[in-house]
């Protein structure tokens, strides 16, 4: 007989729950505030929420930062995969194992050092912080989150699938397009997204490689909040919360409609 969990650990599970999201629905009830602070809720308005969308200067912002995500994942994908297949296709453990803890070290390592260290790249090479320097560094430290994604898709292919396509007569570019990029691309879709996550919420490495005229989200929340509470603030996280939900929602719906093709695929 199966033994019955207790409350224990369901009442630990709401505790962690609540602590998370408690800040969040507080900002949130607040953006509907008419007041101007976050205590004392005055009334329902959403003021708040039209002076963001008539902030022009906002809304460039949120263009510059969707704009900078789109093409960090985008591009980060593209060369995670490359990646990825040149690790997997590594003869040598030693040499294989070597490439992945260099892959690893960029995950692992701080935001306040890879920011530091992009500075200064730049500035020696060059290279005038803005767009370019913003766009570069979210490339960088995205390609090791998609090559961790893809990688393991690619170690549970079995070797038995590229034989056959070879006995087939198939060409390599058959190979890769019609055999092994057709049985990663859960992979492929859970690193393009990791990416544009990561891209999307990050601050710390974006606060060191911005310039003069140019701004993400994440930095532009920041001076506002440095400049006093609004709760102008409030209705943009609101609204950035919702986004991020929205993204979170339609990649389990794509994970779940690849799992349902795959299943289909083994049935048949």
């Amino acid at each position: 007989m199966k033994k019955k969990n207790g409350l224990g650990p369901k009442i630990y599970l709401a505790i962690v729950f609540v602590i998370l999201y408690a800040p969040i629905f507080y900002l949130m009830v607040y953006s509907f505030s008419s007041g101007d602070k976050m205590y004392n809720f005055e009334g329902f308005t959403l003021n708040h929420y039209k002076e963001v969308l008539q902030d022009t200067r906002l809304l460039i912002i949120v263009l510059n930062t969707l704009v900078i995500a789109l093409l960090s994942a985008a591009l980060s994908t593209i060369l995670g995969v490359c990646g990825a297949l040149a690790i997997y296709y590594v003869r040598k453990l030693r040499t294989q194992n070597s490439l992945l803890t260099l892959n690893n070290v960029l995950i692992v390592s701080s935001d306040v050092v890879i920011g530091a260290s992009f500075l200064l790249l730049f500035t020696i090479v060059g290279v005038k912080l803005g767009f370019v320097s913003v766009l570069l560094s979210h490339i960088a430290f995205s390609v090791p989150i998609v090559v961790l994604m893809v990688l393991p898709k690619l170690n549970e292919m079995s070797p038995t699938l590229i034989d056959a396509a070879r006995d087939l007569g198939a060409s390599r570019w058959d190979i890769l397009s019609k055999v092994i990029l057709p049985f990663i691309t859960p992979g492929i879709f859970a690193g393009f997204f990791m990416a544009l996550t990561y891209s999307l919420d990050d601050f710390a490495v974006t606060f060191f490689v911005t310039g003069n005229g140019f701004s993400t989200l994440s930095v532009e929340i920041y001076s506002r909040a440095r400049q006093g509470i609004s709760l102008s603030i409030n209705a943009l996280s609101t609204l950035i919360f919702f986004a991020t939900m929205m993204m979170v929602i339609g990649y389990y719906f794509i994970a779940k409609r690849n799992q349902r093709g795959a299943g289909m695929g083994v049935g048949k």
